[in-house]
C-alpha cells in the first residue's frame, strides 16, 4: 500500500504518551487486565501465561463499569504519581516528524498516524453525507502502561477502545507481537485493519450498539456480534480508503493492494477465538467462552464489509448465520 506523498497528515488526533512518567510497568496482575474493568472485553478468565491473556482480551470491544479486577505492576502507581503531579507530554516531535504522506510512506509512527487520519476521514464523509457530525476519537500512543478515563490499561491488552473518554489506545510494540507471538504474517496494511476495528467500536458507541450489548459469551452472543460488526466495519474503510479525501481535499492513501487484503485476512485468521483457544490456550476451543468470534467468522465479516463497501451490510444483529 502506498500513501498520497502530497497529502497532510494530522497529528493533531494522536496523543503521544510514550514519554510520560506513566509509562512504567506493564506486567500482568492478579486475575485481571491492568486494572480496566473487563466489561464487554469478558473477564474472569484465569489464565496465567500473559500471551494467552492477551490473545483472549485482544480487540475487546468496549470497557467499562464496575470495579477494578486487577493493576499492573508498578504501572498503577506511576501513572497516578503522574497525573497528581501534572505531567505532560511534550508530542511536538512527532508533529514535526509527521506532516505529509511521504512521511507516512517512509516512518512507522507516521503510518499509524495516517491510518487514523484516512479511517476518521472516512466517517467523517459518512456521517455527514447522513446529515450527521462525526465526533473524532483521539488514539493515545503509550508504552507499557496507561491511564485511561475506562481504568488502568497495559500493554498487555493489546490495543483497546474506551468509551467512556472515547479514545483508542495502542502500545505501538503490538504490531511486532502480531508476528512473533500470534504468527501472523506481518504487513502494515495488518495495521490499518488493527485501528479500524477498534474505530468500528467508536461508531458502535455513537450509534448505540454498544450500549445495547451484554458480556454473555457463546458462539452467537452479543459480544461477538459486536466484534463481528466491527471487523465488518474495518473492512468497509479498507474499500473506501482510496477514494475518501481528507480535510485538505487530498485522498491520504493512493493503493491498496490484494496482498494488503491479504494480510489483513491474515491477522484476522489469527485471532479468532478458535485459533486462540487451540494454539495459544488449552489445546481445545471451547464455543461456550467465545466473545469475538471464530477465524473464520472474523474473516468473512471483514471480506463482507470489504466486498460492499456499505456500513449497512454489517449488520451482525440481524444475521441469522454468522458464518
Amino acid at each position: 500500500m502506498k500513501f498520497n506523498e502530497g497529502a497532510s497528515l494530522n497529528t493533531g488526533q494522536i496523543s503521544d504518551q510514550r514519554g510520560s512518567s506513566g509509562g512504567g510497568g506493564g506486567g500482568l496482575g492478579g486475575g485481571g487486565l491492568g486494572g480496566i474493568p473487563i466489561g464487554k472485553a469478558g473477564g474472569g478468565i484465569g489464565l496465567v501465561v500473559a500471551i494467552v491473556l492477551i490473545a483472549i482480551q485482544l480487540f475487546g470491544g468496549k470497557f467499562g463499569g464496575g470495579s477494578d479486577t486487577g493493576s499492573a505492576s508498578g504501572g498503577s502507581s506511576l501513572l497516578q504519581q503522574a497525573a497528581a503531579t501534572g505531567d505532560n507530554v511534550d508530542a511536538s516531535a512527532l508533529a514535526s516528524e509527521c506532516r505529509t504522506g511521504a512521511d507516512a510512506n517512509a516512518k512507522d509512527d507516521c503510518r499509524v498516524v495516517g491510518f487514523v487520519n484516512s479511517i476518521q476521514d472516512y466517517w467523517a464523509n459518512q456521517f455527514k453525507s447522513t446529515g450527521k457530525t462525526y465526533p473524532e476519537a483521539t488514539t493515545v500512543f503509550y508504552s507499557q502502561a496507561v491511564s485511561t478515563g475506562c481504568g488502568q490499561g497495559s500493554s498487555g491488552m493489546g490495543p483497546f477502545y474506551c468509551p467512556a473518554d472515547n479514545q483508542v489506545y495502542i502500545d505501538l510494540s503490538f504490531w511486532q507481537d502480531l508476528k512473533t507471538q500470534f504468527g501472523t504474517n506481518g504487513g502494515v496494511f495488518a495495521e490499518g485493519y488493527v485501528l479500524a476495528h477498534e474505530y468500528g467500536h467508536h461508531i458502535q458507541a455513537l450509534l448505540g450498539t454498544s450500549d445495547r450489548v451484554g458480556s454473555d459469551s457463546g458462539p452467537t452472543s452479543g459480544s461477538v456480534r459486536l466484534e463481528l460488526q466491527a471487523d465488518c466495519y474495518a473492512g468497509v474503510w479498507a474499500k473506501n480508503a482510496t477514494s475518501t479525501p481528507g480535510a485538505d481535499g487530498q485522498i491520504l492513501i493512493s493503493d491498496i493492494t490484494d496482498q494488503d487484503i491479504s494480510d489483513a485476512l491474515d491477522t484476522a485468521s489469527k485471532i479468532g477465538d478458535d485459533y486462540i483457544q487451540t494454539h495459544l490456550g488449552s489445546g481445545r476451543s471451547d464455543p461456550s467462552q467465545y466473545t469475538h468470534g471464530t477465524s473464520a467468522q472474523r474473516e468473512k465479516w471483514f471480506r463482507q464489509g470489504f466486498s460492499t463497501g456499505d456500513p449497512a451490510q454489517c449488520d451482525t444483529f440481524g444475521a441469522k448465520d454468522l458464518g
